[in-house]
C-alpha cells in the first residue's frame, strides 16, 4: 500500500514536467495536490478490500457467507448452553412459590441464563428444579456446576440457586477460518449429485448439524449411510428425521440412503498439572474440565482424537504451569461413523 506522501510526490512530479517548475509546499496547489493524493490512497485501499471480498481464500463476514451460499454452504450458528436451575428455600415453604419463567440467573463471572419454563415450589418443599438455558450463545455458557448462583431478580420467598449439573451445549458461531476452510474443501471435493460430498453437504445444509460423514457401500452396491452430529454431539431424532426426508427426496435412483445418529466412542482423560503461583488447582481443574467439554463437540465426527493436541490445549491453559498427559496415552484413531465423546476426566494437581 502507497503511503499518501509517495503519491503526493508522483503528482507533484507529474505536475512539473509538465508546468515546468514544482509548486512550493505551502502555495494552494501544494494543498490540493496533498489532498488528491490522500483520496487517490483510499481508493486504492478500497480497491485492495474488494478485490479481497472477491475471493473466498481472503473475504470476510457476510461477503464470505456469499462465498459459501453459492456452495450451498451456511456459517453454523452458534448454540446456547442447556441445563437446570435450582431454587431453594431456607426453611419449608408454607405457601407455594412460583418461579416465573424467564428467571434470570447469573455466574461470579457474568454469565446469564434463564428458567425456560415456570415452576412452582410445593408447600412443604425446600426446592424445586427448573430447566433452564444461557441468555446468549456460545462456549461461554458451558460452565461447571454449583457455579450460577447469582439470582438477578428474586422470586418471591426464594433465598438460593444453584445449577446442580453443568450448563452444556453452547458453541459459538462458525468463525471466518472455519467457513472459508469448508468453503475450500467444496472446491476441492466437488459434489457431483452422486459422491460422498455431495451427500455431505447437502446433511449440513440443515441448521444444527455440525458434521456429516458419507459411506459408500456401506449395507453393500447401491448403499450410503450418512452419519450426522450436531453441535453438542449426537443428534436429536427430530433432526434425523429432517436430513433422512431431504436426502430420500434428493436421492439417486435406486440407492438406499440411511441417515444415522454416530457411534459414541468414549475417551477417558488423565492429566496432572502444576498450578502457577496466584491460582487456585480448583479453579485451574474446572477449566480444564470445561475446556475438554468444549473439545468433544460434534465435529470430532469421524476425526483422529491426537494427544499431542490435548497436551498442548491444556498448556495453553490459564493458571497451567506444566501437564503431563496420561491417557489417552496414544492418539484415537479416526473411524467412519464414530464420534470421540469425553469419557471419564481425572484431573490431579503434580506432585513437586
Amino acid at each position: 500500500m502507497r503511503a499518501i506522501e509517495e503519491i503526493y510526490e508522483e503528482l507533484l512530479e507529474a505536475y512539473s514536467r509538465r508546468c515546468g517548475f514544482r509548486p512550493e509546499e505551502s502555495c494552494d496547489l501544494s494543498v490540493r495536490l496533498y489532498a488528491a493524493a490522500a483520496q487517490v490512497q483510499a481508493l486504492e485501499i478500497q480497491g485492495e478490500w474488494v478485490l479481497a471480498q472477491s475471493f473466498p481464500q481472503t473475504a470476510q463476514g457476510e461477503y464470505l457467507d456469499r462465498h459459501a451460499d453459492t456452495r450451498g454452504l451456511h456459517r453454523l450458528e452458534g448454540t446456547k448452553a442447556k441445563g437446570t436451575l435450582r431454587f431453594s428455600v431456607g426453611s419449608a415453604a408454607a405457601a407455594e412459590l412460583t418461579i416465573p419463567e424467564g428467571t434470570v440467573c447469573m455466574t461470579e463471572e457474568g454469565s446469564a441464563f434463564r428458567t425456560v419454563a415456570a415452576a412452582v415450589l410445593p408447600i412443604g418443599a425446600l426446592s424445586v428444579t427448573v430447566d433452564a438455558e444461557a441468555v446468549e450463545s456460545g462456549r461461554d455458557g458451558n460452565v461447571a456446576s454449583n457455579t450460577v448462583t447469582v439470582m438477578t431478580a428474586c422470586p418471591v420467598g426464594v433465598t438460593a440457586c444453584a445449577n446442580p449439573e453443568a450448563f452444556s451445549g453452547g458453541s459459538d458461531g462458525e468463525s471466518d477460518e472455519e467457513l472459508r476452510e469448508r468453503v475450500l474443501e467444496s472446491y476441492r471435493r466437488l459434489p457431483n449429485g452422486a459422491n460422498a460430498a455431495w451427500y455431505e453437504q447437502t446433511a449440513m445444509s440443515h441448521d444444527g448439524v455440525a458434521e456429516a460423514q458419507a459411506v459408500g457401500r456401506a449395507r453393500g452396491v447401491g448403499t450410503v449411510d450418512v452419519y450426522i452430529a450436531a453441535e453438542s454431539g449426537a443428534p436429536e431424532e427430530e433432526l434425523l428425521e429432517t436430513v433422512r426426508a431431504d436426502l430420500q427426496e434428493r436421492r439417486e435412483i435406486a440407492v438406499d440412503v440411511q441417515v444415522l445418529a454416530p457411534v459414541e466412542q468414549n475417551v477417558n482423560v488423565e492429566v496432572s498439572v502444576a498450578v502457577e503461583d496466584g491460582y487456585s488447582f480448583e479453579k485451574v481443574r474446572a477449566g480444564i474440565e470445561q475446556a475438554l467439554s468444549d473439545y468433544f463437540n460434534g465435529r470430532l465426527l469421524g476425526k483422529r482424537v491426537r494427544a499431542a493436541e490435548l497436551n498442548s490445549m491444556i498448556f495453553q491453559l490459564e493458571g497451567v504451569e506444566n501437564v503431563k498427559l496420561t491417557a489417552p496415552a496414544e492418539d484415537i484413531p479416526a473411524r467412519q461413523g464414530v464420534l470421540p465423546v469425553a469419557g471419564a476426566v481425572s484431573v490431579a494437581e503434580m506432585e513437586e
